[in-house]
């Protein structure tokens, strides 16, 4: 089955299939709590204020830590943990060699938006490249027991109005969210412009025929004008390098492809990791496990979740007040840049911080050195409240002690949940920590941490994602032979916006390194990043030209800036986290700290168009 030309109308014809999810996927995600003791934070001491030593003391963390956050490739006897558990084996079909106006790889929320907005711009000659087997992205991938999203969904899901829903619950369900994904796909017709489990293994520039070749492993060599990268951040799963791994005999998997064929009840259960998805997912699992061992190298900041439903009456008005929810993701979008929410009644920060709730003015323009100590008090204060959070609900004071975040907040990613903490005063649950080098050895019989051995049934790896590092950047070859990611490591990462590369023509890169929109609510920013990508097509559209590239020094001026930045802000992040390449990045080469320069960026580049050559 392929993709062929209808002879009498000269248009494709599409024959795919998204296989669906299997029967045993199931799950809400967590549950509103009752206990108001639960889903309030502690006021922070009387004048707490940044403590130097405390930074101190995560540098002296760090330096212990170096070098054992290495991690290794699933490939070999690892290869198993990157299996595709969710759907059924891949619909047989034919090679396409045929030409496409424009490719997208990816169909998460950032392929699909690009293609809402594509063809209302009357750009319809689009085909999606997709690994997986369904729609969804993370959401197809991530399907572990209590997945939620935790940033508020009225804000997150994108196109509420459109599609005519209100989520269910304040913080949804990562089961609801992929059914969203898919009942979207059905009203504006992707499934019928995507190639499912279908991996782009190299796309070449032909600069003769000003076209892209993208190459598959279904034995694709498809033709495209424009290709448009939509795979995300977050998209090659981790597992960290311990010793023993393959030797382990009872059953393992990693979070990213949950074994649900595996019963947990009445077993020995290990996780090894406690970030964000380790946050959601022991809560659950500790419900039916007949014990839990959590094996922690740092402890997350477990902040208040305050999970509710979505009220009858938020469901029959909402929809009587046309833009509700574009505005709320606005005001969401300001919350984000440090300012508070233009509504009474909008709750997005229930339980949280005043710090976080208060506008922030100044009788003057504050210098940068005093605009830093400031957000050092202020975050100083946020991490004492959820310090205090863990000496509030935690019983054993050795495991709160444990379990207390000791680095800036911001450092490793945020988290929320009101079930998390309350989970180890249970009988069943044992806290390992194993700070600072982690987990050292794996024996046949479980894990082995100071010369103690904890037998298990089944191990799980929540060892996370590897940040903006898919390896789709080593295979796109652009002009002069060069691939992108040769000339990031040669040259250091450079980008205009995030979105251009030079030497890289009619390629844009959503959400890449680099990439701005000043907000930590992702589909916002790439709803910007797309915005902006079909704003450029009609240009070319209109202007007749059919190449865009980016000159060079535009390019190194907004590389110059994101390095600056992040350099300027850094002692905000003393950290090692996946948002620095634990430790190791070039500053500026990952994540973008410039706040709303971005914008000023995109604005000037779009009224002068300076920063482009086009043919």
């Amino acid at each position: 089955m392929s993709i062929t030309i209808d002879k009498m109308t000269g248009k494709k014809v599409f024959d795919t299939r998204a296989t669906k999810a299997s029967s045993k996927i199931v799950g809400k995600g967590y549950s509103p709590v009752k206990d108001k003791r639960l889903t309030t934070l502690p006021e922070p001491p009387p004048g707490a204020v940044f403590n130097a030593s405390e930074q101190a003391k995560y540098r002296e963390f760090k330096e212990a830590r170096r070098g054992a956050a290495d991690y290794m490739a699933m490939d070999g006897e690892f290869s198993k943990y990157l299996e595709d558990v969710y759907s059924a084996a891949p619909v047989p079909r034919e090679s396409l060699t045929d030409d496409v106006e424009i490719v997208v790889v990816g169909a998460g929320f950032a392929g699909m938006l690009l293609w809402y907005k594509l063809q209302k711009a009357g750009f319809t000659d689009v085909r999606f490249c997709e690994k997986g087997g369904d729609v969804g992205g993370t959401w197809y991938w991530n399907r572990y027991p209590g997945i939620a999203c935790d940033v508020e969904s009225y804000s997150y899901l994108p196109l509420l109005e459109e599609m005519d829903y209100i989520p269910t619950m304040k913080f949804a369900s990562g089961f609801e969210i992929m059914e969203y994904c898919q009942k979207f796909a059905k009203k504006f017709n992707f499934y019928e412009r995507c190639l499912f489990h279908t991996t782009v293994e190299e796309t070449k520039w032909d600069e003769g025929d000003r076209r892209w070749t993208v190459h598959t492993n279904r034995g694709d060599a498809m033709r495209a004008r424009y290709v448009i990268l939509a795979n995300g951040i977050l998209t090659t799963p981790k597992l960290a390098k311990i010793q023993g791994m393959g030797s382990f005999a009872g059953e393992s998997f990693h979070t990213s492809r949950w074994n649900y064929e595996t019963d947990l009840s009445n077993k020995r259960v290990g996780i090894i990791g406690t970030g964000a998805t380790a946050v959601q997912v022991i809560p659950e699992i500790a419900k039916a496990v007949k014990e839990l061992f959590v094996f922690q190298r740092t402890p997350s900041s477990i902040d208040v979740r305050d999970q509710r439903e979505t009220t009858p009456e938020e469901m029959s008005t909402w929809p009587t007040e046309p833009g509700w929810a574009r505005a709320r993701r606005a005001r969401f979008a300001r919350i984000s840049a440090g300012r508070t929410a233009m509504k009474a009644n909008d709750d997005y920060l229930a339980g949280k911080v005043a710090d976080f709730k208060e506008r922030k003015t100044h009788d003057r323009v504050l210098s940068p050195e005093e605009l830093i100590e400031k957000q050092l008090n202020t975050n100083f204060r946020i991490m004492e409240q959820i310090r205090a959070r863990v000496d509030a609900i935690v019983d054993d004071p050795k495991t709160a002690a444990s379990l207390k975040p000791y680095y800036p907040y911001g450092c490793k990613r945020p988290t929320f949940h009101d079930e998390y903490l309350p989970t180890f005063n249970k009988a069943h649950v044992t806290l390992v920590d194993t700070a600072p080098r982690g987990v050292s050895e794996i024996s046949p019989k479980g894990v082995i941490h100071e010369g103690i051995e904890y037998e298990l049934d089944v191990l799980i790896y929540a060892t996370g994602f590897q940040w903006m590092a898919t390896s789709t950047f080593n295979m796109i070859t652009g002009r002069n032979g060069q691939t992108l990611s040769s000339k990031w490591k040669t040259e250091g990462t450079k980008t205009f916006l995030g979105l251009h590369s030079h030497g890289f023509p009619n390629l844009f890169i959503i959400s890449g390194p680099q990439g701005g929109g000043g907000s930590f609510n992702f589909t916002d920013a790439i709803d910007q990043h797309a915005d902006y990508v079909v704003w450029m097509l009609e240009t070319l559209r209109n202007s007749k030209h059919t190449v865009v590239d980016v000159k060079k020094e535009p390019e190194q001026e907004y590389a110059e800036h994101c390095r600056i930045a992040d350099i300027t802000s850094q002692p905000l992040r003393d950290c090692i986290s996946y948002y620095n390449g634990h430790g190791d990045a070039e500053p500026g080469s990952l994540a973008y700290y410039g706040g709303t320069r971005w914008h000023k960026f995109r604005t000037d580049a779009q009224t002068t168009l300076e920063p482009y050559q086009f043919n």
